[in-house]
């Protein structure tokens, strides 16, 4: 998302100068929101990072582009006080999916997550009311498969673990008639768009549309009839996390980002080390340990 947004806000010319602070949630090395023993321990802990964040770069405006963090957003004592606005990725992903599903009764989705976003069961709740039939979406649940990403986007274990996903939504699914879509919600999971294609294709199996809504997540501050208002917007990307990530992670990362914004790629090469952003120990039962 931070590189879709850094060439957004470089190419449209909307704001004149845009700082752009990708700060990593995780606050552990081995084990992040997921391996949380429930959902309260969740919320504490990403709670206190975002008051954190607040504190030490005094943002306009907070993106949550992480899915699983998203659905947690709205319940945290910080988006609830109103001091700093806080948008999530699930109402993106929500809309790209009910553009799709909304028109055609005989159209299906599936909706490829991590485990935390599949239970939190947000989207489902949100298309049901937004009149999408519940037959119209199946939600796959993709353990480890942000974690294999990180190790090589292109690596042959990650194309072998999204074909067996894949595999796995398709049987569940079972036999369809109308159009298919698939959607992407974790921001690591577009990384991987030539994996899934190919698990798609090799089953015969036509998607009309790969959703991912990392690419739009941004649209809202770039409205068509602001852009153009600066010749150039002077754009800079930072990226912070309190542990230290993996050099495979920012090799494989990095060789995408490459692709789509070589600031943002330089900016996770270099990033900058936080070790005492925000407490999380006393959040955690057992300390954490």
């Amino acid at each position: 998302m931070a590189a879709d947004a850094a060439e957004k806000f470089r190419r449209h010319g909307v704001f004149e100068e845009v700082e752009l602070v990708f700060v990593s949630a995780l606050f552990r090395e081995g084990g992040g929101y997921n391996s949380l023993r429930t959902r309260q321990e969740k919320l504490a802990v990403f709670d206190s990072a975002l008051h954190a964040m607040a504190e030490r770069y005094r943002p306009d405006l907070v993106l949550v582009a992480c899915n699983t963090l998203s659905v947690l957003a709205p319940d945290t004592s910080f988006a609830q006080s109103g001091a700093v606005p806080v948008a999530g990725i699930v109402e993106t992903g929500v809309r790209q999916i009910a553009e799709q599903l909304q028109a055609d009764p005989a159209a299906r989705n599936i909706l490829f997550a991590t485990q935390t976003t599949v239970e939190e069961n947000t989207h489902r709740s949100e298309l049901l009311a937004l009149g999408v039939e519940d037959g119209q979406l199946l939600p796959q649940a993709c353990p480890q498969l942000t974690w294999y990403i990180e190790q090589g986007y292109d690596a042959m274990d990650t194309h072998l673990l999204i074909d067996a996903y894949v595999d796995e939504a398709l049987t569940r699914l079972g036999e369809f008639d109308g159009p298919l879509t698939a959607s992407l919600n974790c921001t690591h999971f577009g990384y991987a768009l030539a994996a899934w294609q190919q698990a798609f294709e090799s089953r015969g199996i036509e998607v009309r549309a790969y959703l991912d809504p990392n690419n739009e997540m941004i649209d809202f501050l770039l409205p068509e009839s602001e852009r153009g208002r600066h010749e150039q917007t002077a754009v800079t990307v930072r990226a912070v996390s309190m542990i230290p990530i993996p050099d495979a992670a920012v090799d494989s990362i990095g060789r995408y980002l490459d692709t789509v914004s070589p600031a943002t790629a330089a900016a996770l090469r270099h990033y900058e080390r936080a070790e005492d952003l925000f407490e999380w120990q006393d959040r955690v039962s057992g300390g954490g340990k």
